[in-house]
C-alpha cells in the first residue's frame, strides 16, 4: 500500500465523521496436495489479493472489501461504507479530516521466517513422499484398513495494516499442516480416525512429522476401536487425555471468553472477573506468543502486540480476550486478539493457542482415583452453544475405568454438559502437557488455533452412550 493512498483513504473516511480508519491489505498463495486410495486425488494452488476497509463510529463498525486496489475504487469503498453519515459529518463543528503522514523510519517489518523453507519455490512435489509413506505404513498394520487418506497444505500470507492512529505495519505468515486419516473395516461396520499437527513456519517443518508415526498411531486407535463394545451412559467421572482433549475447554469455554460474546450478553461469564469459576487446580492461558505453535502471531490483524494472556489463575477468573471494539466495551485491556480469516473479515476477538496449563497430578493417580468411570484418551468433534456454554463432543477413542484400573476399549461415548458447571468439578490436572492444532470459526471467518491440556479429571459428567 502506499502511504500517501492510504493517506486519501484516512481523509475520506474522517470527512465521513469516521473516528477511526483501517486498511488490510492482505496476499495469500496457497496450496494442497492430497492422497487417497493410493493416488493423488488433489493438487491445488492458488493466490488470493484484497484489501478490506474498517471505518469505527465508537464501536460501531463498518467494513467493506474490494480486490481493486486503485485509489479510487478505494475512496469509492469508503464513501460507500459511510453513505447517509457523509452530510451529517460535513456540518459537524471540527469534523474536517487531519492530515496524516507516515514516517519511514517507524514502519513495521515482521518478517520472521528466519530458515522458512518458502513452498512457493519448492513446488508440490516435495510432499508427495510424505503421502505414500504414510498410505504404506497404515496399510501394513492390518487388512482390516480400508482407506488412508493424507494431505499436506501449505500457506504465505503477506500483509500490510496501516490505520489513521499512525501504525505502519508489514508481516509475513507461514503455517505448514499435515493431515492423516484411516479408516478401517469388519465387514460391517467402518471407523475413521485422523492427526493432523500443523506448525507456524515452511516446509523445513515437514522434517518434524514421521509420516510412519502418525500413520501407525491413526491405524492403531481405529483398529482397538473397531473391536470394542459401546458404552453404557450416566453420569460419572471422567478422565480426559491430554492434547486434542483441550478442544472442549476452547468451545465451551474459550469462545465464552472472547469480548465478542462478553458485550453481546451472550456468555455465563458476564460480570465474573474476579470471581472463582472453578478449583485452585486450574490455571487456562490464552498464548499467541509460542514459538512457531500453530496459532501464534507476532501481532494481532489490528496489529497490536500479541501476549500471554492468563484467563483464569487458581480457579480465578481473571480476564477476557479482548480486540479494539471488544476492548472499548467491555472496559478492559486489549490482549493482542483480534483475527480475521482474510481481508474479506473485520477483525473479532478470537482465541490463539488456548490451553489448560499444567498441574501437578499425574495421570495413574486419576485413573487409581476412579471406581467407576471413563477414560476419554482422545476427543472428536462436537457442537457447543457459545451463549451457554452447553456442548456435546464425540470420544475418539475412550476405555472403561474400574476399580482404578483402565479396562476395556469402548465406543460411542460423548460428553455432555455446560463449561461453566464442568469446570468447578475438574479436581485433578496433570503434568502431561500437550498441544493439538485445529481451525476455529467465528464471525470473523477459520482462523489457525491451537487447543490444549494436560490429562485432567471430571469428578462428574453426563456420558451419552448409543
Amino acid at each position: 500500500m502506499n502511504p500517501e493512498v492510504a493517506v486519501k483513504i484516512f481523509e475520506a473516511g474522517k470527512s465521513a465523521g469516521a473516528d477511526f480508519v483501517e486498511i488490510f491489505e492482505e496476499e495469500t498463495r496457497s496450496s494442497s496436495l492430497g492422497l487417497k486410495d493410493r493416488q493423488i486425488e488433489t493438487a491445488t494452488a492458488g493466490t488470493e489479493y484484497g484489501i478490506g476497509v474498517r471505518l469505527l463510529y465508537g464501536t460501531e463498525v463498518l467494513y467493506g472489501f474490494t480486490s481493486d486496489d486503485s485509489e479510487e475504487a478505494l475512496v469509492k469503498l469508503v464513501k460507500t461504507l459511510a453513505f447517509g453519515r457523509i452530510a451529517a459529518a460535513a456540518g459537524a463543528e471540527g469534523s474536517a479530516a487531519r492530515p496524516f503522514e507516515f514516517a519511514p523510519e517507524k514502519r513495521i517489518c515482521d518478517y520472521n521466517f528466519g530458515a522458512y523453507q518458502d513452498p512457493r519455490v519448492l513446488g508440490q512435489a516435495i510432499k508427495q513422499d510424505f503421502l505414500f509413506r504414510a498410505d504404506k505404513a497404515a496399510r501394513a498394520l492390518s487388512p482390516k484398513i480400508a482407506q488412508v487418506g493424507a494431505s499436506v497444505t501449505d500457506s504465505c500470507t503477506s500483509i500490510s495494516l496501516l490505520n489513521s492512529e499512525g501504525l505502519h505495519l508489514e508481516m509475513t505468515r507461514g503455517r505448514l499442516r499435515v493431515n492423516v486419516n484411516v479408516t478401517a473395516t469388519d465387514g460391517t461396520e467402518r471407523l475413521t480416525t485422523h492427526e493432523a499437527p500443523g506448525a507456524l513456519g515452511g516446509y523445513e517443518l515437514l522434517a518434524n512429522y514421521s509420516p510412519e508415526a502418525l500413520a501407525t498411531e491413526c491405524g492403531e486407535r481405529v483398529l482397538r476401536m473397531l473391536d470394542a463394545g459401546y458404552i453404557t451412559g450416566g453420569q460419572m467421572p471422567v478422565v480426559m487425555g491430554n492434547g486434542f482433549g483441550g478442544v472442549i475447554f476452547h468451545e465451551a469455554c474459550g469462545h465464552p471468553l472472547e469480548t465478542e460474546s462478553i458485550r453481546r450478553n451472550a456468555s455465563p461469564f458476564c460480570g465474573k472477573l474476579g470471581e472463582a469459576i472453578g478449583q485452585p487446580c486450574l490455571t487456562a492461558i490464552d498464548d499467541g506468543t509460542m514459538d512457531g505453535v500453530w496459532g501464534s502471531l507476532k501481532y494481532d490483524d489490528e496489529g497490536t502486540p500479541t501476549q500471554r494472556t492468563t484467563l483464569i489463575e487458581n480457579g480465578i477468573l481473571k480476564t477476557y480476550m479482548s480486540d479494539r471494539v471488544g476492548a472499548m466495551e467491555v472496559g478492559v485491556e486489549r490482549t493482542g486478539s483480534a483475527r480475521r480469516e482474510s481481508y474479506k473479515y473485520a477483525p473479532v476477538s478470537r482465541m490463539r493457542n488456548t490451553f489448560i496449563a499444567p498441574g501437578k497430578d499425574t495421570l495413574d493417580s486419576m485413573i487409581a482415583s476412579v471406581d467407576n468411570g471413563l477414560y476419554a484418551a482422545r476427543m472428536a468433534g462436537g457442537s457447543v452453544n457459545p451463549a451457554t456454554g452447553e456442548f456435546n463432543f464425540a470420544v475418539d477413542e475412550g476405555y472403561v475405568i474400574r476399580n482404578g484400573k483402565i479396562c476395556e476399549p469402548v465406543r460411542g461415548a460423548t460428553l455432555i454438559g455446560k463449561g461453566h458447571e464442568i469446570m468447578p468439578r475438574i479436581s485433578m490436572v496433570g503434568t502431561d502437557f500437550e498441544q493439538a492444532a485445529g481451525v476455529c470459526g467465528a464471525s470473523s471467518g477459520h482462523v489457525p488455533v491451537t487447543v490444549g491440556q494436560p490429562s485432567i479429571k471430571v469428578d462428574q459428567i453426563l456420558v451419552g452412550g448409543r
